[in-house]
């Protein structure tokens, strides 16, 4: 029975792939016009596909201007990466069995793929399987998400969603389709693109799921082996390790100049030798003034890197970095006005050997209380002064570098903590153009865990290359042929860079078996801080005149008893780095006048600096941080739950 494409892809269970279809009523352009934007527009009566995958294309959105129950008007095209953080509004129409919420619903690992529903009559469990019965409706959700998680995840099989804008991001840089200042809800509907081949093409071809055409599934009485068939990636990866190597040619092949992404055009034959996990550093540009770049680093990186100092916006943070290879030395960069006379107020400018956290007993409301506190040595002109910082301490910290070796990463992975900022000193020269040397800082985030698939040219096997398996857009199919070469060529591995996208989805994959860390200590509710000032430009450039002949006494503090350059510092509210010349003083102690220097520091007026912050604040980038949108969930998260509890305490009352 014939339907039209869009009916039939939206009804379409994933699971079901591939599909032959039979073209019952084609669609035609004059001309020599066969392919529009990246996808097929003609397509003939009697013509044979097979589809083997699709993907939510874009989002047509009807709008309503007051709230789900009214009736919508215009409709608009969204793409998945327009601006906005939405809520998503409950289907108020019932699932009729668990087997239909698992046909039409996107369930995974990750939180977005963990839906809620409620039965509104009885379940009986029989060897804790639940009968079908029922009618399930999906719960309300207190998350926000982007337009593009809500089309991976949100949207069900055969249904529309309506959403509520939650969050404006102002980031759009072509006109906005939706009206000014809108404040009400979307019906979203997804135009899918699909992908498929055809019988007398190599090549995959894309079709968009409104092109106006009537099809027919003739899969069961069709003979698919006719068909070429397309592996991505994963499912090359997926093959058994025995079924290694193989020989394929590229179907649909990546973007990019690179090597090898250049090299693997459509009909390129290739050699897959293997599949396995690789290690690579997780890596991202430290800077604030635009976009951060980020790159995925091997171990065999041949570049060596000198440090950078971190900055650490709580004393626990303080904690968490300390080791025991070397002490942690930092500068205050925002003043702390403590609230108990046993614990030490913190002026910018201080400077502070970190030790260890421990108790310690303070006053609190008439009753002596215990707290964690961190237990550090205050750098006087001519002495070293014990302290105690509260753990709940919101303050600001950089750290003063000692250290000038150069590393190779693998020996700042092995004897650091990551985080860790660094300069690449030496780039690598192994490659011809080394893409981390030009950048000028770079935080080293975590080690990952990644797959991948060595590969080389079929014709000619001079080198072997790493391709990564679920960030590379690219379609094989396998040939028939004997590989003449078992063992791969000389293997040369690249620094990848990748989008924010790629990034963020490393990340969240990579920690969602991963315990969070500790929480820090709450600070007491009844103990306000008084207003603090933060560093200012000349703040910093008096500390580092005051401190950069300065250097601490190693005999005692296990950093040798020598010159130490005070060289860089890194500003908490802007991430930059400030190169001053080396000088070396062999006192190893500051003078008075120095130490009166740093203790003057909080005086500095900040007049200058909040200026250039709010200049800074008005430039309005078309890039959305991603950082951005997860500090706005997690506001968001926050007032909702406060909402909640209010609420339950206000019934309780009642």
């Amino acid at each position: 029975m014939a339907s039209t494409l869009e009916n039939f892809i939206h009804s379409l269970d994933p699971r079901a792939l591939p599909r032959v279809l039979q073209i019952q009523s084609g669609i035609y352009f004059q001309g020599s016009i066969y392919e529009m934007f990246g996808n097929e527009c003609c397509l003939s009566t009697g013509e044979v596909i097979k589809v083997t995958g699709f993907k939510i294309n874009k989002l047509i959105a009807s709008i309503c201007e007051n709230n789900e129950d009214s009736q919508f008007s215009a409709k608009v095209e969204l793409p998945l990466n327009f601006p906005g953080l939405y809520k998503v509004v409950a289907d108020k129409t019932p699932y009729i069995s668990i087997e239909e919420i698992t046909k039409k619903v996107a369930i995974g690992s990750t939180r977005f793929g963990h839906p809620c529903f409620y039965s509104s009559e009885d379940i009986k469990l029989a060897n804790l399987t639940i009968k079908q019965e029922g009618k399930f409706y999906e719960c309300e959700d207190d998350q926000i998400y982007t337009l593009k998680e809500i089309a991976e995840w949100k949207i069900p099989r055969c249904r529309n969603r309506i959403v509520k804008l939650s969050n404006t991001l102002h980031t759009w840089d072509s006109s906005n389709p939706l009206p000014d200042n809108f404040d009400g809800c979307l019906i979203l509907t997804p135009v899918y693109e699909v992908q498929a081949v055809m019988k007398f093409r190599k090549d995959i071809v894309h079709i968009l799921s409104d092109l106006d055409v009537e099809v027919k599934d003739i899969t069961d009485c069709y003979d698919t082996s006719s068909f070429l068939q397309p592996l991505s990636l994963e499912d090359v990866f997926e093959r058994t390790s025995k079924e290694f190597p193989m020989i394929a040619e590229v179907m649909e092949g990546p973007l990019g100049r690179q090597k090898p992404y250049n090299l693997l055009h459509i009909g390129k034959e290739i050699v897959i030798y293997k599949k396995y996990q690789a290690t690579r550093v997780l890596a991202s540009e430290i800077r604030s003034d635009s976009p951060k770049r980020h790159f995925l680093i091997p171990m065999t990186y041949k570049g060596k890197f000198k440090r950078r100092p971190r900055e650490f916006p709580t004393a626990y943070d303080l904690e968490i970095a300390r080791s025991e290879r070397e002490q942690l030395h930092v500068v205050a960069t925002k003043a702390f006005d403590s609230p108990h006379t046993e614990l030490f107020s913190v002026s910018v400018g201080d400077q502070f050997l970190v030790q260890q956290r421990q108790t310690s007993e303070v006053l609190y409301e008439g009753r002596k209380k215990v707290i964690d506190v961190l237990a550090c040595e205050q750098i006087l002109s001519d002495t070293y002064k014990e302290v105690l910082l509260p753990m709940y301490m919101e303050g600001g910290f950089v750290e003063v570098i000692h250290d000038k070796k150069q590393y190779q990463l693998s020996e700042i992975c092995k004897e650091f903590r990551l985080p860790f900022n660094v300069k690449v000193s030496v780039r690598d020269l192994s490659v011809k153009e080394d893409v981390l040397a030009a950048v000028p800082g770079l935080q080293l985030e975590e080690e990952i865990t990644d797959s991948y698939l060595l590969i080389s040219s079929a014709s000619s096997p001079v080198e072997s290359w790493e391709i990564p398996v679920y960030r590379l857009n690219m379609s094989v199919h396998l040939l028939s042929k004997d590989v003449q070469a078992v063992l791969p060529p000389m293997t040369k591995t690249t620094v990848e860079e990748i989008s924010e996208e790629e990034y963020y989805m490393v990340r969240r994959f990579e920690n969602q078996t991963l315990h969070p860390p500790p929480r820090p200590p709450k600070k007491p509710a009844a103990l306000a801080p008084k207003p603090v000032s933060a560093v200012s430009k000349q703040v910093i450039s008096d500390v580092l005149q005051a401190t950069k002949n300065f250097c601490v006494d190693t005999t005692k503090k296990s950093c040798a008893n020598q010159a130490a350059d005070v060289s860089e510092l890194q500003v908490s509210c802007q991430n930059d780095l400030v190169h001053h010349d080396n000088v070396k003083d062999m006192t190893g102690k500051p003078t008075l006048v120095e130490a009166a220097v740093i203790k003057g520091l909080t005086n500095n007026p900040l007049g200058k600096w909040e200026s250039e912050k709010e200049q800074e604040e008005e430039h309005n980038y078309e890039y959305v941080d991603e950082n951005v949108i997860e500090n706005i969930r997690k506001v968001f998260q926050d007032t909702t739950t406060r909402n909640k509890d209010i609420l339950s305490e206000d019934r309780r009352d009642i």
